[in-house]
């Protein structure tokens, strides 16, 4: 994206917040705002956000990501509804800016009327076979798939599922697991839209970033990761297969420096195509109603 782009990114973004307080906010917020949600569920519109680091993320959080709307919520480790700052997730103490919050604030900003609900259940280091029902992953002692599943049947009592949107692929880039990796997300979105009984929830994935096809060796020289390609290529030829499902791109994106994860301003800008691009994907659904 263009510097102009960028620029009006944080300027529309910023049109969404109130337009006093921002700097006071407090950085990784310890106080959570509990609220109740709205009392119609079609006007309560829920999304849920899984993948691994990347959609959990790890950019430095600032002011602005702590800045409350009270019409973007977040479904908390303990169930309940909070008006949404970053982080978002909490799948690791590391957990901080990732895509998630710049995507409600965007949906939520399209029709006053609605209040958006997010549902994170990313988890950290997870490959795609962490993703399905049953498994135990150890790194975090939780069942990826059986939570998010969990998680998203609480929310559904009082809202609306809308969407979700999935970012990953990082842990499946090598030559094994990505040469099925098509086929395991393809059964991922099969299992989701049967088990939350959404047969047409729109579901939009990410690509792999540059710099992780691009990767720098021991010996400091670049190398071509070549799954990393294939990830994306699967992530590609989805929507060929797949109905009421797209993707989103990750090109010109920047990492924290460890050539992995996202930079904040990178994870605002995949907020904004995941936002961008659902939007786009619910037209079409609704005007093939």
């Amino acid at each position: 994206m263009k510097p102009p782009q960028l620029l009006l990114l944080k300027m529309l973004l910023l049109a969404l917040l109130p337009a006093t307080g921002v700097r006071a906010q407090a950085l990784k917020p310890r106080l959570r705002q509990m609220v109740t949600p709205p009392a119609q569920k079609e006007k309560f519109l829920l999304y849920l956000l899984i993948g691994q680091s990347n959609m959990a993320g790890r950019g430095l959080v600032e002011a602005e990501d702590t800045v409350p709307n009270q019409r973007v919520l977040r479904l908390n480790r303990a169930g309940q509804w909070e008006v949404a700052k970053d982080p978002i997730h909490f799948d690791k103490a590391v957990a901080a800016v990732g895509p998630g919050l710049t995507f409600g604030r965007l949906m939520a900003a399209q029709d006053a009327s609605i209040t958006i609900g997010l549902i994170p259940c990313a988890v950290g280091g997870s490959g795609i076979a962490a993703w399905a029902p049953g498994v135990y992953f150890a790194d975090t002692q939780t069942h990826p798939y059986d939570d998010a599943l969990a998680r998203a049947r609480t929310a559904m009592h009082t809202g609306t599922l809308a969407g979700i949107i999935w970012n990953q692929g990082e842990t499946d880039s090598n030559s094994e697991k990505s040469a099925v990796y098509e086929q395991k997300l393809k059964a991922l979105i099969e299992q989701l839209r049967t088990d939350l009984q959404a047969p047409t929830v729109p579901f939009v994935a990410g690509q792999l970033p540059d710099f992780q096809i691009n990767k720098i060796g021991a010996d400091s020289q670049l190398h071509l990761n070549e799954a990393a390609q294939r990830i994306n290529q699967a992530v590609a030829e989805l929507q060929k297969r797949v109905s009421n499902y797209t993707y989103i791109t990750a090109e010109g994106t920047a990492d924290i420096g460890d050539h992995v994860h996202f930079n904040a301003a990178s994870a605002r800008l995949l907020g904004l195509r995941y936002a961008t691009a659902m939007r786009r994907l619910q037209g079409k659904i609704s005007g093939q109603k």
